[in-house]
C-alpha cells in the first residue's frame, strides 16, 4: 500500500496576505464584467452609507443649537434638521442593505468557483493521495474553507474597511472642529482598544480550545462507559466510572468558567477605554462651552461621533477571531489545491487509438515506496481478443497490475503498451475510456439502479441501460422491483446483495462497451452459487473482448486462454491450466491446496 502522508501539524503557520492574494482572482474575476460592476457598485454604496453616517452628527448638532435660540421661525429650522437626521439614518440603513443585495451574487459566485476548483483538483490528484487521506478530513477542509469565504468577505469589506474610512474621516472632522488634541486622544484610545481586544481574544481562544477539548473528553468517557455497561457491572466499577466522569466534567466546568469570565473581562476593558475617551472628549467640550468657544450642539456632536465610531469596534474581538480562523481554513484549502499531481498527461499527449486491443507489460518495475519494490521487471503479453488470467499468492503484485493499467501510478521503469502505444504518452481520459473493470468490491453511488448502470457512459440512454441490464442477467431483479430502474440502491449500494451489486457493475461496464475488460477478483466475495452465476455472465461479457482476470480462486480462471503466475512481483510460470498442472510448480501447489480446502469445507458441511 502507498505510505501515509504526514498529517498537518496544528502549529503550522499560515501567511494571511498570501492567502488573500490567492483568493483575489475569485473575488475579481477577469472574465466576468458583470460581477466586477457589482463590486464597484457595492463599494460606492459603502462610501455612500459612510458619508451619510458621517453627516448625521452635523444635522444633530444644528438641531440642538437651533433649539437653544429664541424665535418662532427657528421651530421650522430645528424640525428640518431633525427630519434630515431621521432621513439620513434611514438612508444609511437602505444603503447598507442595498450593498448586501448587490454584493451577495459576488460572494456566492466566488465561493462556488473556488469550491468547484477544489473539487476538480481532488479528482485530478493521484490514488496515493486519496488512499493516504481520510475522506472526512478532506471534505471538512473544503467545507470550512468555502464557508469561511462569505464571513471573511462580510467582515473585511463591510466592517473593517468602513471602520477604517470612518476613523480617518472622524480624525479630519475632529481636527478642523476641535484641534489636534482630540484627534490624538481618539487615536490613542482606538489603538489601546484594538491592542487590548487582540490580547484578550488570543487568551480567550486558548481557553476555548481547552474547554472544547475537555468537553470532548467528558463526552468520550461517558459514551465509552455506557457502551461498556456490562464490563462495568462485571467488575463492580460504577464508583470508579463516576469518578472518572466527574473528573472530566469538573475540569470542563473550570475551563468554562474561565472562558466566560474572560469575556466579562474583555467587555470591562473595552468599556473602560471607551468611557475614558468619552468622558475626556465631552469634558473638553463642556470646558470649551464654558469659555464661549463651543456650543451645546458640539457636546452632542462629539458624543454622536464617538458612539458611531466605537459601535463597530465592539465587534472587534469576534471579527478578529473570525478572520484569523477564516485565514487558517482558507490556507488549509489552498494547501490542498497545491498538492502535487503525481500522474500527469504528457504535454500535447494524443488520445489512445485502438485497432487491436493488445496489452503488453515490458520489463515493468514499480513499488509504492522507494525502499520496497513490488514488481521486479515484470513482462507478459495479452493478445487481442484473448482471455488471460493473473494469479499468485497474496502480496505477489496482482492488484498493483490493475492500478498500473489504469495509470493510477506510473512504473519506475519499463513500459505498459496498449496496441503498441505507451500509456504514459496518451491522455488518461482516453486510456480509461478504453478499459472496463468489474472490481471485487463494486461501490455504487447512493442513487438509482438506472443511474448507476448508466454511469458507464455519459450519453447512455434508457435503451442502452436496458440492453446492458439484460446482458448482465439483471432484468429478473428489475422486474421484481416496484420502481424498476428508479429503485434507490442506498449508500455504497448496501440495499443490494453482493451478487446484485456485481451484476450492476457488469451492466455498467457493458454500457461503457470497452475493448479491454479487467476483472479484479470480481467474484471472491460471493458465495459459491452466486459466484457460478456471475462467472457465467462474465464469460459471456468477455467474449470478443481482450480480458484480464486477476483472481485468487483458481477455479474461476481454469478455462482462461493463458494463465500468468506471479510470485514476489516476478513472472514465475505461464501456460494453460493443464500445462501448469503438468509443470507441478507453484500453480499446481496452489491448486492442490485450494482443492483440499474445498474438500474440507464439503466434509464439514456433511
Amino acid at each position: 500500500m502507498p505510505p501515509d502522508s504526514p498529517a498537518p501539524s496544528p502549529d503550522d503557520r499560515h501567511d494571511g496576505w498570501h492567502t488573500l492574494r490567492r483568493f483575489v482572482p475569485y473575488l475579481w474575476p477577469e472574465s466576468n464584467a458583470a460581477l466586477r460592476w457589482r463590486i464597484v457598485c457595492a463599494v460606492l454604496l459603502i462610501l455612500a452609507a459612510k458619508a451619510v453616517t458621517l453627516l448625521l452628527p452635523f444635522a444633530y448638532k444644528k438641531a440642538v443649537n437651533t433649539m437653544t435660540l429664541q424665535g418662532d421661525r427657528l421651530l421650522t429650522v430645528a424640525l428640518a434638521f431633525v427630519l434630515a437626521y431621521a432621513l439620513g439614518r434611514f438612508a444609511g440603513v437602505a444603503f447598507d442593505n442595498l450593498r448586501n443585495i448587490v454584493f451577495e451574487r459576488v460572494g456566492q459566485d466566488a465561493t462556488r468557483a473556488l469550491a468547484e476548483d477544489v473539487f476538480g483538483r481532488l479528482h485530478r490528484l493521484s490514488l496515493r493521495f486519496h488512499l493516504a487521506r481520510r475522506t472526512g478530513e478532506v471534505t471538512k477542509v473544503i467545507e470550512r474553507g468555502t464557508k469561511s469565504i462569505d464571513v471573511m468577505l462580510y467582515f473585511m469589506l463591510f466592517n473593517i474597511a468602513p471602520t477604517i474610512i470612518e476613523l480617518i474621516a472622524v480624525a479630519v472632522i475632529f481636527y478642523f472642529n476641535f484641534g489636534l488634541g482630540l484627534v490624538v486622544a481618539t487615536a490613542v484610545a482606538v489603538a489601546a482598544y484594538a491592542a487590548v481586544t487582540r490580547w484578550i481574544t488570543e487568551w480567550r481562544n486558548a481557553l476555548r480550545e481547552k474547554m472544547n477539548r475537555l468537553d470532548g473528553q467528558a463526552l468520550a468517557r461517558a459514551v465509552d462507559s455506557l457502551l461498556n455497561y456490562e464490563t462495568v457491572k462485571y467488575f463492580a466499577a460504577e464508583a470508579r466510572e463516576e469518578a472518572r466522569y466527574a473528573q472530566a466534567t469538573r475540569a470542563y466546568a473550570e475551563a468554562a468558567v474561565k472562558s466566560e469570565n474572560s469575556l466579562g473581562l474583555l467587555n470591562i476593558a473595552q468599556a473602560l477605554i471607551v468611557n475614558l475617551l468619552m468622558a475626556g472628549a465631552m469634558g473638553y467640550t463642556v470646558w470649551g462651552w464654558s469659555q464661549g468657544k463651543l456650543t451645546v450642539g458640539d457636546l452632542v456632536f462629539v458624543n454622536t461621533y464617538l458612539t458611531q465610531l466605537f459601535r463597530p469596534l465592539d465587534m472587534l474581538g469576534m471579527v478578529y477571531r473570525t478572520i484569523r480562523q477564516g485565514l487558517i481554513d482558507m490556507a488549509a484549502m489552498f494547501k490542498l489545491m497545491d498538492t502535487e499531481i503525481e500522474v500527469k498527461d504528457a504535454p500535447g499527449a494524443p488520445a489512445l487509438a485502438i485497432r487491436r486491443p493488445t496489452l503488453v507489460f515490458d520489463n515493468v518495475v514499480f513499488g509504492y515506496e522507494p525502499d520496497r519494490t513490488i514488481l521486479h521487471g515484470l513482462s507478459f503479453e495479452v493478445p487481442a481478443g484473448s482471455q488471460v488470467a493473473v494469479v499468485g499468492p497474496s502480496g505477489a503484485g496482482k492488484s498493483t497490475i490493475a492500478r498500473l493499467i489504469f495509470r493510477f501510478y506510473d512504473p519506475w521503469d519499463g513500459r505498459i503498451l496498449i496496441d503498441g502505444q505507451d500509456i504514459r504518452e496518451v491522455t488518461q481520459t482516453s486510456l480509461r475510456a478504453a478499459i472496463g473493470i468489474v472490481p471485487q468490491d463494486s461501490v455504487l453511488f447512493n442513487e438509482t439502479i438506472g443511474y448507476n448502470i448508466g454511469y458507464g457512459r455519459d450519453d447512455a440512454g434508457p435503451a442502452d441501460i436496458e440492453a446492458a441490464t439484460r446482458a448482465a442477467a439483471l432484468m429478473p431483479l428489475i422486474e421484481r422491483l416496484p420502481k424498476r430502474f428508479d429503485t434507490e440502491v442506498g449508500e455504497r449500494g448496501l440495499k443490494l446483495s453482493g451478487g446484485e451489486k456485481q451484476r450492476v457493475a457488469i451492466a455498467r461496464t457493458l454500457v461503457k462497451n470497452p475493448p479491454i475488460l479487467l476483472l479484479d477478483e470480481a467474484t471472491s466475495a460471493l458465495d459459491t452459487r452466486t459466484e457460478q452465476e456471475i462467472l457465467a455472465t462474465l464469460h459471456a461479457v468477455a467474449a470478443n473482448r481482450t480480458s484480464i482476470s486477476i483472481a485468487h480462486r483458481l477455479s474461476t480462471i481454469a478455462d482462461a486462454d493463458r494463465i500468468y503466475v506471479l510470485n514476489d512481483g516476478r513472472l514465475a510460470e505461464s501456460g494453460s491450466h493443464a500445462d501448469l498442472l503438468r509443470l507441478d510448480g507453484l500453480y499446481a501447489e496452489m491448486w492442490t491446496r485450494q482443492a483440499a480446502e474445498v474438500e474440507e469445507i464439503s466434509e464439514a458441511a456433511e
